[in-house]
């Protein structure tokens, strides 16, 4: 039942009215969208989008690593720890909750984790669905009610950016704060935390248990699930085999990949294994090795460099409008971004070229921007997934109510080769740079016989 802040009553209506969830309804909202959205990555067409797609991208093969089950364990790792910290989030919330089981989740949560769960849960497909939909509902209605609460606050503000030409009357203020009040009534602000947490904890079981349906043969230490029809249990034994869905044929991508026996440790320079167990069964994402671009702290600087690199392209092609100074800028940019390691290899390779360079020739300017194209179509969609990946940690409340799935770890330049991002960088810069010493002179070619022509 949910209890209405306008509850009368004496002492029994006040506790009922400490367990409604007021203002903290964002951060419900917020906990509910990282659930929806690591839903919507394990789903059928989430594991399918990553095992076709996203592992078999050239910059992924190129970058990081063409075995697919070293990546499979790099991202089992990504969404583990994405569902730890939704589970922290929840676990807080519990402690305000008065039912005992939902007071004892981060308990529950960690023995299930462990494989120490005396008792077995089932989730079934349809009711993991209902769930999702439910939590969709709910962050939809937060994120309205943000919006309305915003509209408010601005009108009762006086906020010249929204103010109209006369100023908001009281029968407006009026009519927007009963929207705001309906708005709370239909939203989690009236909601009691045990009704969130209820709905939340399930949903962060369910999605532990597909975790280990799908990535269970790669990554030793999850627990193991028992599958029957559509439904899927945690077991507190430990059989000799694992037992998983059978899949008809090999068109279900969303099942695991097949386990080839004995499978080695990938050798990824001096990476640390794919998951450490510290005290209570905590999963720890693994530290990016110093060979790796992340290790060097270097992902969002390159990322940059790359952004820049494929702008500066695209203004000397004419596919983006620029204004005065706009092409200076941007070098400017990208040379002060770049490593004293990382200008010097480039100087190196620009003195090899300049030896190289005889006439102006036309050809030559469009050859560099074909071959510096070609790289940039799939090293630019790294670099941007790498700078969407770091805004996602930082995002403002009204984008953590977003549901869709969030970058993963392997989509960045975080586990990169930083010797082969770097060659290929340089790469990229002194291609550039050759498409504007060859444009330039053509350009200062053309300029001359006009002008002779004129003389004549």
């Amino acid at each position: 039942m949910v209890v209405h802040p306008n509850s009368a009553g004496a002492g029994g209506g006040r506790a009922k009215r400490g367990n409604i969830i007021g203002i903290l309804c964002f951060e419900v909202a917020t906990a509910m969208s990282r659930l929806v959205s690591l839903n919507i990555s394990l789903s059928e067409s989430g594991i399918h989008s990553l095992r076709s797609d996203t592992m078999r991208s050239a910059g992924v093969a190129y970058l990081t690593s063409t075995d697919q089950h070293f990546l499979f364990r790099l991202v089992s790792s990504d969404l583990l720890s994405q569902l730890d910290a939704a589970a922290a989030a929840v676990s807080s919330l519990a402690a305000r909750c008065r039912s005992d089981p939902l007071l004892s989740f981060p308990r529950t949560y960690a023995d299930v984790k462990a494989g120490r769960t005396a008792s077995i849960r089932i989730f079934s497909s349809k009711g993991v669905h209902r769930r999702v939909r439910r939590m969709e509902k709910c962050i939809a209605a937060a994120a309205k009610l943000f919006e309305e609460m915003e509209a408010l606050s601005d009108m009762e503000a006086g906020d010249k950016k929204t103010a109209k030409k006369k100023p908001t009357s009281e029968t407006e203020l009026k009519a927007q704060r009963k929207k705001v009040a309906r708005l709370k009534e239909d939203s989690l602000w009236c909601k009691t935390f045990d009704e969130a947490v209820a709905l939340m904890s399930r949903a962060v079981l369910a999605v532990f248990a597909r975790i280990c349906v799908v990535f269970g043969p790669f990554v030793p230490g999850l627990p193991p699930i028992l599958i029957a029809g559509d439904r899927m249990s945690f077991t507190s034994f430990r059989p000799k085999f694992r037992i998983y869905s059978r899949i008809p044929g090999r068109r279900h991508s969303s099942g695991p990949m097949e386990r080839v026996p004995a499978v080695k440790e990938v050798a990824f320079r001096n990476s640390c294994p794919i998951i450490r167990r510290v005290k209570e069964n905590e999963t720890k994402f693994p530290a990016r090795p110093t060979s790796t671009v992340g290790g060097a702290g270097l992902a969002i600087r390159y990322a940059n460099v790359v952004v820049a690199a494929a702008r500066m392209l695209r203004m000397r092609c004419g596919e983006e409008e620029t204004g005065e100074g706009d092409e200076a800028a941007t070098r400017d940019e990208i040379y002060r971004l770049l490593p004293a390691r990382l200008q010097w290899a480039i100087r190196r390779k620009l003195r090899e070229r300049w030896t190289e360079r005889g006439t102006a020739d036309g050809g030559l300017a469009e050859g560099w921007k074909e071959a510096v194209g070609s790289i940039l179509r799939w090293l630019e969609p790294v670099a941007r997934d790498t700078v969407t990946w770091d805004e996602e940690r930082t995002m403002d409340r009204r984008r953590r109510l977003d549901t869709k799935p969030r970058v993963l770890l392997i989509q960045t330049l975080e586990f990169s080769d930083r010797e082969k991002t770097e060659a290929v960088i340089a790469e990229v810069i002194v291609g550039i740079s050759c498409v504007c010493w060859y444009d330039d002179r053509n350009l200062a070619a053309a300029a001359a016989a006009n002008a002779g022509d004129d003389g004549r």
